[in-house]
């Protein structure tokens, strides 16, 4: 299986220039004027041009005001405070305190199209801290 990242935004070229200075991301291919893939993760990223107001999933209107959904991204980081500073720097805004755990550390972002975001660096051996 080969995973695809694709997050709808209203606004490409700001959206283009967000995820290239929070996560070091790069444009690769573009697809007319709507998608522009971007490199530098584990998975391609496509950045996708839907207006605001369009038409969703399930029929509902598109919004990009911070919106719940049950799916989101964990960004794996070597310094979070250094990742954080970057994210909110470039205009994610983050969504309460960094918070440790026996793992490592994380903190919730959001990004300028309402699209949560954890950054997570982990601490010995991760996860598996706390497996059994």
């Amino acid at each position: 299986m080969k995973l695809l990242l694709n997050i709808d935004v209203a606004d490409l070229p700001s959206a283009e220039t967000f995820y290239i200075a929070a996560f070091d991301l790069r444009p690769a291919r573009r697809f007319g004027d709507a998608v522009v893939e971007m490199l530098g993760a584990e998975v391609p990223i496509y950045l996708l041009h839907k207006a605001d107001g369009s038409t969703g999933a399930g029929g509902s209107p598109r919004t990009y005001d911070r919106h719940w959904t049950p799916l989101h991204c964990d960004v794996v980081v070597d310094d979070l405070d250094a990742a954080l500073a970057q994210a909110v720097a470039a205009g994610a805004r983050q969504e309460g305190a960094i918070r440790e755990a026996d793992w490592g550390r994380i903190v919730t972002v959001a990004d300028p199209f309402g699209h949560g975001w954890c950054l997570l660096q982990f601490r010995g051996r991760g996860y598996d801290e706390i497996t059994t």
